[in-house]
């Protein structure tokens, strides 16, 4: 009788430590025209959000990159930037708050945006190790209507791009919820457990629009 129990332990802990392939997606040079669309499950109206990416770039301190652009018709309602000095920034139509960390590098880092509206709380997570907390635009609505783009920042509604700002390097498993995430789930993310999707953009299942140059690979989580 123990053998049949055997084999139903061995399928489970196969089930259990089978890796996950998602895709990457791959910009291999400066350029004005080539980005993704991530198409959202739901609008992008919010109070509060974790915003989780896999990023790896060889840029480092030449100039500013954009790491994600969320813009409706006339403002950046997201954007989150490496800066020339090497920190870390997110901006909600204005003026931004930075970190300073480590920087980012060819070597793959994953980062993790966290904000709430009621309390002005602004964290970053950097391989699930949180930063300080910052107090940034409290009482503050991220709306609703706009476009996200991966890989140039456009500084009209889906146009005026510049090659000097766009992303070259590799970004994956670009997750958003509306909300702020526990430490301990962003810690489980950045371990590459599947206990949390995004309930705005869930990677796993996300439509994905590529325009240029840019090339959409699988990979193992």
């Amino acid at each position: 009788m123990r053998l049949p129990v055997v084999a139903f332990l061995i399928a489970i802990s196969a089930v259990l430590t089978r890796s996950v392939i998602i895709k990457t997606m791959v910009f291999q040079t400066e350029s004005s025209n080539s980005f993704v669309e991530m198409v959202p499950m739901k609008p992008l109206n919010l109070n509060a959000f974790t915003l989780c990416m896999r990023v790896a770039t060889e840029l480092k301190g030449e100039r500013e990159v954009i790491l994600f652009a969320y813009r409706t018709q006339y403002y950046d309602e997201l954007n989150v930037w490496r800066e020339l000095d090497g920190r870390l920034s997110f901006y909600l139509s204005g003026e931004g708050v930075s970190f300073d960390l480590p920087q980012i590098g060819a070597l793959e880092t994953q980062l993790c945006f966290t904000w709430d509206s009621r309390s002005g709380a602004a964290t970053i997570f950097m391989d699930g190790r949180k930063s300080l907390s910052k107090i940034y635009k409290k009482g503050h609505t991220i709306r609703p209507g706009g476009k996200v783009i991966i890989g140039q920042d456009p500084d009209s509604f889906m146009g005026e791009y510049d090659a000097k700002q766009s992303f070259v390097g590799e970004i994956s498993d670009v997750n958003l919820w509306d909300s702020v995430l526990p430490a301990s789930t962003i810690q489980e993310i950045y371990a590459g457990k599947r206990t949390a999707r995004g309930n705005i953009f869930d990677w796993e299942a996300i439509d994905l629009k590529v325009n240029g140059q840019v090339d959409i690979i699988p990979r193992e989580l």
